[in-house]
């Protein structure tokens, strides 16, 4: 299809559904305002629809790009209104597979090797297909049953032509639209570009892959599958069959007698873990790509496939994040408020009074009903939402966290209604904030930072006389370098002083938590030699200094 032919497609679609009211009429210039009210749309009639449910047909039917884009907007209801919001959910990823004959061409083309000699044999018929990949079941020469997951033919030029009109669109929308600029629509369309280009890159998603079992070997939470690299490129991408109950089948987890409390508790510690433990979290946890080993029905067992999205968190974002949850279960909506301030999510002059007056006004309502019927998801996007009346800006790694967190929590509410995520989710946060700094957390601290810090340390008095030195030779007058650099000195002068008395007291601690830690004990053992001796020059140099 043409770049003209796709236009002609999506204007027909654009008509049918009459998307025209949704667009801000009253806001547009003058031409624009007579250009739309003059478009030949209106010889349509409006479908007797909701306004979600024409929106939701119109992506169906301009195909897989626009049904993965009302996807991932469904999960943006600080921009939809809930109706829209709630009928994006239903959006189905209902693809008609490519010919089997185009699938091998792409197999032997990408491993160089006819498909009769990669494979045993190899189905023909898809298992699945999907909106950029679709799926054959296959056999190794060893023996091992796998799947063979196939890049779909041309859809990166298909993908760019959609993008340029979704950018086309996003632009006018923030330029002429009141609620534009307050809901970043260009930045949505940036969020899905860099997401659907991830998708497309199947040696990435089989990274993901391995990283995720890695994280997980041995677990009893979830199990997952191996990835061939041997037989893995950009466009191909082989990994073990697995076999389970989707997580959707609720009739037929329960005719095997699983435990569905144990399973839902299970989703939600599989997600902190995920997200506190690892920062590295699968983040598109739909039905789909979830399924149940039921071996053992008293203690189930995840299996996850499709590693196309996955998510991190920096750090601080993880501190922040884990203190704010840990504030919201005491009510201390202060803490809050500051928490959101010192990290940066919201602009350092908001003022904190008010910006704890308004969370309390938002949660107060939600602790009044029984936690078990408190949606943590939507708790979490209330948060977002009256941040967002503060300028707080588009959190991309926040997002991705709320989306996964509102599929897990959805899950398990489906398994087992009852499900308390709050009372889940607390013990291990309140875990994870522990070990964090605790004796062990400075301990893995230490591990991680002393042999930078040796290294670096030489180094640093010349770097700062250089600096100092570069400062001294520019700049407008002399009196005021003088100045500058005698403050700068006097800096450096309390710095140092203060690194002493850190090195110090970090050495101590760290002696008295090795005599009381079994961990700490371990790791020592473990420590190189010539790591000591460096440990115990430094602290010749941090005594001889402060004498």
């Amino acid at each position: 299809m043409t770049r003209l032919q796709r236009l002609i497609r999506i204007a027909w679609v654009f008509c049918r559904y009459r998307l025209d009211t949704f667009l801000p009429l009253a806001e547009l210039p003058a031409p624009l305002k007579v250009f739309f009210l003059l478009a030949p749309w209106h010889l349509f009639p409006k479908p007797k629809l909701d306004r979600g449910d024409r929106l939701r047909l119109a992506l169906e039917e301009l195909g897989p790009v626009f049904v993965k884009f009302g996807q991932i907007l469904s999960t943006r209801r600080d921009l939809l209104p809930d109706d829209m919001a709630e009928s994006l959910k239903n959006l189905q990823d209902r693809v008609p597979p490519f010919p089997s004959d185009v699938a091998r061409t792409i197999i032997e083309t990408s491993l160089g090797a006819p498909v009769a000699e990669l494979f045993q044999d190899f189905t023909p018929d898809p298992i699945a297909s999907a909106s950029v990949a679709q799926v054959h079941g296959a056999t190794l020469p060893n023996g091992q049953k796998v799947v063979v997951k196939v890049l779909r033919p041309g859809i990166e030029r298909v993908i760019r032509q959609d993008l340029a009109l979704m950018y086309l669109m996003a632009g006018l929308l923030e330029k002429y639209w009141s609620e534009g600029r307050r809901l970043h629509p260009v930045e949505v369309v940036e969020d899905y570009d860099s997401t659907i280009h991830d998708e497309l890159d199947l040696q990435r998603e089989a990274a993901n892959a391995s990283q995720l079992r890695r994280n997980f070997e041995n677990s009893s939470l979830i199990y997952i599958p191996f990835i061939d690299w041997d037989y893995t490129r950009k466009s191909v991408l082989v990994m073990e069959r697995i076999h389970g109950i989707p997580i959707a089948d609720v009739p037929a987890l329960n005719a095997a007698g699983v435990n569905m409390k144990v399973l839902a508790e299970k989703g939600v510690e599989i997600f902190f873990t995920q997200v506190f433990r690892d920062s590295f979290f699968h983040a598109d946890m739909h039905p789909g790509n979830i399924f149940v080993d039921v071996s053992n029905p008293s203690d189930p067992k995840y299996i996850a496939i499709d590693f196309g999205i996955v998510g991190t968190l920096a750090p601080d974002d993880q501190s922040y994040l884990a203190r704010n949850l840990l504030a919201f279960f005491r009510r201390d909506y202060r803490q809050v408020a500051e928490l959101h301030v010192q990290s940066g999510w919201v602009p350092p002059d908001t003022r904190v009074n008010e910006f704890e007056a308004a969370i309390r006004t938002v949660c107060e309502p939600i602790f009044e009903k029984p936690l078990k019927d408190i949606s943590f998801g939507h708790f979490l996007l209330r948060l977002f939402q009256t941040a967002r009346r503060f300028n707080m800006e588009v959190q991309p790694q926040l997002v991705l966290l709320q989306k996964t967190l509102l599929n897990v929590e959805g899950l398990g509410r489906q398994l087992y209604p009852e499900l308390d995520l709050w009372s889940t989710a607390q013990p291990y946060l309140e875990s994870w904030m522990r070990r964090r700094i605790g004796p062990s957390g400075l301990i893995k601290s230490l591990q991680t930072h002393l042999p930078s810090w040796l290294e670096q340390s030489p180094e640093m008095p010349q770097l700062v006389h250089d600096a100092l030195l570069q400062l001294r030779q520019s700049g407008p007058t002399e009196q005021q370098n003088q100045a500058t650099l005698e403050l700068l000195q006097e800096q450096q002068r309390r710095s140092e002083r203060r690194w002493r008395r850190g090195l110090t007291a970090v050495m101590l601690i760290a002696v008295a938590v090795l005599g009381t830690q079994p961990e700490a004990q371990a790791w020592v053992a473990d420590v190189p030699i010539w790591s000591w001796v460096l440990l115990a020059g430094a602290g010749g140099l941090v005594l001889r200094g402060s004498r």
